[in-house]
């Protein structure tokens, strides 16, 4: 996926995000053009593109560390009618850590949507567009912090009875009239005449009766694109044109129109200028709540090296699609904690997912290793371009911690750390 970065004039009536007062601030006083400074700008744009994928709910504990320049992103799916909650909690909790939301209609271009307070608040946002979206977190410069972030979903609309989840009892896509057609809406079942409730503030714009939903009742909700619908009541209370608040009473259930052979249900369905769409997600009051985090968050911010063969995953979970496997002794940085799994880095800047109980401390060398070179170059990274860090003399014993590609990570006997060739 490639990100562009469209530039031209500056819109004044759209408030900058902290995220971007704090790059202006960068700009202004020159440290754009430093390499620390460029590195974190570069590092808000280049997450984006190597966003990881999560489902939702989701939580993860991380560590962001003050002698890097880190930034990172995940990439979830989201469905109209949903409330997706964002929340991220800091310590130190005066630190610095910017989190905005984004919608990818076009990959190329993502629009931010929406952006934490300098205080972090909770993001609270009502999905309008089905499609995937994705969040940023990046700290300040010079700014060790550790967090908590957890996403959940919720409706965005009230539940229009009395009655809960329990009482739904036909979905949308059910077939109607040995499948001549599709259910566009969900029965919710309760006793007669009870209450058939406004799910928003809006407007009363149609009381009426027809074939298929009996006596009917239709609500706009305030400021939204699509109209609710309450069908095969007993009996209407709303009139047309009448303002109502939530929780007001609308009708009251009943079996009218077709359903006159079936039990006491509400047909509530929601039509927008394209038709109608699943109302599930607007009114589902089940909230499903994110998994414990059981991997070890002590072990945040360490290299770790694998036990044996193992995958690293796109998503959190062992049945995802593969990012690459890696060899015995694979040494990896861990960035966070959700689930059973890690966050990982590997040295080559990958990151994805691996499960804890396949990594194992480098306290515990592989091995013990003489040099047999005149002069052995440790490099900082492991590549032959990056920077000698020291040079090891021929006799001396080096610690091997793990290996990646065609190089070990070492330490010699005075705990300096590097990457030898094999």
């Amino acid at each position: 996926m490639t990100i562009s970065c469209k530039s031209g004039s500056v819109n004044l009536f759209k408030a900058a995000s902290p995220h971007e007062q704090y790059k202006r601030k960068l700009e202004t006083a020159g440290l754009d053009k430093t390499a620390m400074g460029l590195a974190w700008i570069n590092a808000s744009t280049n997450s984006l593109q190597k966003a990881l994928n999560i489902n939702i709910p989701y939580r993860e504990t991380g560590y962001f560390d003050a002698g890097k320049v880190p930034a990172a992103a995940y990439r979830f799916s989201a469905t109209k009618g949903q409330k997706i909650t964002i929340n991220v909690v800091k310590k130190p909790p005066a630190s610095a850590l910017y989190l905005d939301l984004w919608f990818f209609a076009d990959p190329t271009n993502p629009k931010r949507i929406a952006s934490a307070d300098t205080l972090n608040n909770p993001i609270q946002y009502e999905i309008d567009n089905t499609g995937n979206y994705l969040i940023r977190l990046q700290p300040e410069l010079l700014q060790s912090v550790e967090y908590t972030l957890e996403i959940t979903s919720g409706p965005s609309l009230a539940f229009p009875t009395t009655s809960k989840s329990k009482s739904i009892g036909s979905y949308w896509g059910d077939g109607r009239d040995n499948n001549a057609r599709k259910h566009e809406g969900v029965d919710i079942f309760g006793p007669k005449r009870s209450p058939v409730l406004a799910s928003a503030n809006g407007t009363i714009t149609r009381v009426n009766e027809n074939n298929l939903g009996g006596k009917v009742v239709w609500l706009r909700p305030s400021g939204k694109d699509y109209t609710l619908y309450y069908a095969h009541l007993d009996e209407q209370v709303a009139t047309e044109g009448q303002e109502v608040k939530l929780g007001d009473t609308v009708g009251l259930m009943g079996n009218t129109g077709n359903a006159k052979t079936t039990a006491t249900h509400l047909h509530f369905g929601i039509y927008t200028f394209g038709g109608a769409v699943n109302p599930l997600p607007f009114i589902d009051p089940i909230t499903k709540i994110p998994s414990k985090i059981n991997a070890s968050i002590s072990n945040l911010n360490k290299t770790l090296r694998t036990v044996s063969k193992t995958t690293l995953y796109n998503l959190p979970q062992n049945k995802a699609d593969a990012i690459t496997t890696l060899n015995a002794g694979t040494v990896i940085n861990i960035s966070a904690a959700t689930g059973n799994f890690y966050k990982a880095e590997l040295p080559d800047g990958n990151t994805g997912f691996i499960n804890s109980n396949e990594l194992v401390q480098t306290t515990k060398p592989l091995q013990r290793l003489k040099i047999k070179l005149i002069q052995q170059k440790v490099f900082d990274q492991p590549d032959s371009l990056a920077a000698v860090k020291l040079n090891l003399k021929a006799g001396e014993t080096v610690s091997v911690l793990g290996n990646f590609n065609n190089y070990q990570l070492i330490s010699d006997e005075n705990s300096q750390v590097g990457w030898i060739i094999k």
